[in-house]
């Protein structure tokens, strides 16, 4: 496809969202159409999934249940908008993929030959050609999602943020234990630093990874 497909990863609380608004800049900076999309979510029909499996309706349905859903959500979102974005030449900047999938509803049992057969089915092929993890104590994490939810009149934290610490800490070494095992895609970014340092390493990255589209442009 002409386009480029980068995702983001990370515990909650990591500063996705932020390094994603940040990077959007400056690519569209150097004059490149840039599409900001997220998981669960991203496409109408996604979107309607995510109020249920974020708002916790679904967490009865256990975790193969809820995979399920992140699945048909990721088709949906795949099919309606990530694919039609890159076929356009779009570069599509994603907040969580299939990663996500495999580390949470990993970490709550689900045999990961199953997460993949649903993985493969819901992606159709779609993968990303970078991930950005950005990696920070499970605690920290924490900490920033309080700080974020006071005030917020959603209610505060969501069916998985407001899981226990240990749980956060489990992911957050599956996250790594997939950068390493697939370490041809991922670049692990240490989030502890400050906004700008992190934005720093995240525009390295890029550039790196895509050398011949960018360093050529002044992006080094």
């Amino acid at each position: 496809m002409p386009g480029h497909f980068i995702t983001f990863e990370g515990g909650e609380g990591a500063g996705k969202s932020t390094q994603i608004a940040r990077l959007r800049a400056f690519l569209e900076s150097l004059g490149k159409s840039v599409l900001v999309t997220r998981e669960p979510g991203g496409s109408p029909g996604a979107e309607k999934i995510r109020a249920v499996l974020l708002s916790g309706q679904a967490k009865d349905l256990g975790p193969r249940g809820e995979a399920m859903l992140f699945a048909a959500a990721r088709a949906d979102h795949v099919d309606a908008t990530i694919k039609p974005a890159l076929d356009r030449g779009d570069w599509v900047l994603c907040d969580r993929y299939a990663d996500s999938t495999r580390v949470y509803q990993g970490e709550a049992g689900v045999d990961p030959a199953y997460l993949k057969l649903l993985e493969t089915a819901a992606v159709a092929g779609v993968r990303p050609e970078l991930t950005i993890l950005i990696d920070i104590p499970a605690e920290t994490g924490l900490r920033r999602v309080a700080t974020r939810s006071q005030g917020d009149e959603s209610g505060g934290p969501d069916r998985f943020e407001g899981e226990e610490l240990d749980v956060h800490e489990r992911r957050r070494q599956l996250f790594l234990d997939l950068a390493r095992e697939e370490a041809y895609r991922f670049s692990v970014i240490d989030g502890s630093q400050d906004p700008d340092a992190v934005e720093a390493a995240i525009r390295k990255a890029v550039t790196e990874s895509f050398a011949d589209e960018l360093q050529h442009e002044g992006a080094a």
